[in-house]
C-alpha cells in the first residue's frame, strides 16, 4: 500500500515533468565484477558516471573516495551498501524524509520526495544496494551546482555542509588528476633508511613544554640536516610554524590520514601549500625548532617528529605511528637488499 501511496501521489503532482526526467543508462560492462572494488572496475564506473553528469572522473573517483575513508573509520556507524561503492545513505535521505515507503526505489516518487537515489545502471530501479546506483546519485548531487571547479567545490558543499569535506574532496581530485591513475598506493620511510638515525616508540609519553600534555608521535632522533621524505602519496595540506612544532609540514594522504612532520631546519624550497608529493620526496631537513615563537631552535636535540591522524569526518584522532615505522623502514630495507642482490 505505502509503494502504491508514494508512487501515485508522485505520478499526480509531478505530471508532465515527471514524465520529461530521463537518466542515460551506462553501458553493461559497469555492473560490479566479480572482483568487488577492482581497479579497472572503479575506473571504468568513474569514467561512465563522468559522461553521465558533467564531472571529471578525477571528481566522480574523489567522491566515493572520501566516502570510503569514512566507512573505514567509522565501519559500524557507516556499513557497506553496495559491494565496492563508499557512499552511505539512510533510507530517508535516498527515498525522501517524507516519502511514506522507506523502500521506494522508483526514481519518480524518489525524486518528488527530495530522495536522492536515482537509476544509475538502466534496470528501472533506484537500488541503493547497487555500486552504480550509489555512485551516479552521488555524484548527480553534486553536479547539480555545474561542472566548473568553483562549482563542483559548492556542489559537495551543498551534499555535505561540512568545509573539512569539502576540502578533502577537492585533494583527493587534485591527486587523481596529478598522477592520472586510480593506485596511488606505496610508502616510504620518514629518512633515509642505511643512515644514521636511531628512534623508539614514543607514544603516550608525557611533555611538559606548554602545558601538560602527551606525546601523539614517534621521535626520530638523527643528524641536523638529514633529508625528511614524504612517507606517502599526498597533498601538502599546511607548512610554516608551530609554537610546539617549529617549522613542520603536514600532508594528506588518500586514505584520509594526515602526515605530520615537525622540528624541522627547513622546507624544500619548490615546496607549495596545496602541491602533490610522492613517497620519497623530499620536503624538508631534520633540525631542533620549535618551543617558542617563530625562529626558535636548539631546545633539544635534533630529530623528527612524525605523528599521524585520521579524520572521521567531523574530527581528527592521532594514532601510534610507530607500526607503520618499522612496517616501512624493514620494506625498504629489504627493497634494497633486492636491488643489491639484482646487480
Amino acid at each position: 500500500m505505502k509503494k502504491w501511496i508514494a508512487a501515485a501521489t508522485a505520478s499526480v503532482l509531478l505530471g508532465s515533468y515527471a514524465a520529461a526526467t530521463v537518466y542515460a543508462a551506462p553501458e553493461p560492462s559497469l555492473e560490479p565484477a566479480k572482483e568487488a572494488g577492482a581497479l579497472e572496475v572503479r575506473r571504468s564506473a568513474y569514467d561512465r558516471l563522468a559522461l553521465m553528469t558533467g564531472l571529471e572522473w578525477e571528481q566522480v573517483a574523489a567522491l566515493d573516495q572520501y566516502e570510503r575513508t569514512l566507512r573505514k573509520a567509522r565501519p559500524k556507524a557507516r556499513p557497506k551498501l553496495g559491494s565496492w561503492a563508499g557512499l552511505y545513505v539512510t533510507p530517508d535521505q535516498w527515498s525522501g524524509y517524507l516519502n511514506p515507503d522507506k523502500e521506494d526505489r522508483n526514481s519518480t516518487s524518489i525524486l518528488f520526495f527530495g530522495g536522492i537515489g536515482k537509476d544509475g545502471n538502466g534496470d528501472g530501479k533506484a537500488d541503493p544496494t547497487n555500486d552504480i546506483d550509489l555512485l551516479y546519485s552521488q555524484a548527480s548531487a553534486v553536479a547539480k551546482m555545474g561542472s566548473s571547479s568553483d562549482d563542483f567545490l559548492i556542489g559537495v558543499w551543498e551534499f555535505y555542509h561540512n568545509m573539512r569535506a569539502v576540502q578533502r574532496v577537492n585533494q583527493f581530485a587534485q591527486l587523481y588528476r596529478t598522477h592520472g591513475r586510480l593506485n596511488l598506493e606505496g610508502s616510504a620511510f620518514p629518512v633515509p633508511v642505511g643512515t644514521h638515525y636511531s628512534y623508539r616508540s614514543t607514544w603516550g609519553t608525557a611533555r611538559g613544554w606548554g602545558g601538560h600534555r602527551t606525546h601523539e608521535g614517534t621521535d626520530i632522533f638523527a643528524d641536523h640536516g638529514l633529508p625528511v621524505r614524504s612517507t606517502c602519496y599526498g597533498v601538502v595540506e599546511n607548512m610554516g610554524w608551530n609554537s610546539y612544532g617549529g617549522w613542520r609540514i603536514g600532508i594528506r594522504d588518500l586514505d584520509n590520514r594526515y602526515h605530520y612532520y615537525a622540528h624541522l631546519s627547513g622546507f624544500d624550497k619548490s615546496l607549495r601549500s596545496g602541491q602533490a608529493v610522492t613517497p620519497g620526496q623530499t620536503i624538508g631537513w631534520v633540525g631542533s625548532s620549535g618551543y617558542g615563537k617563530p625562529g626558535t631552535s636548539g631546545k633539544f636535540p635534533p630529530h623528527l617528529h612524525y605523528g599521524i591522524y585520521r579524520d572521521r569526518g567531523m574530527l581528527e584522532w592521532a594514532f601510534d605511528p610507530y607500526p607503520l615505522l618499522r612496517q616501512w623502514e624493514k620494506a625498504e630495507f629489504k627493497a634494497r637488499k633486492k636491488s643489491k642482490q639484482a646487480k
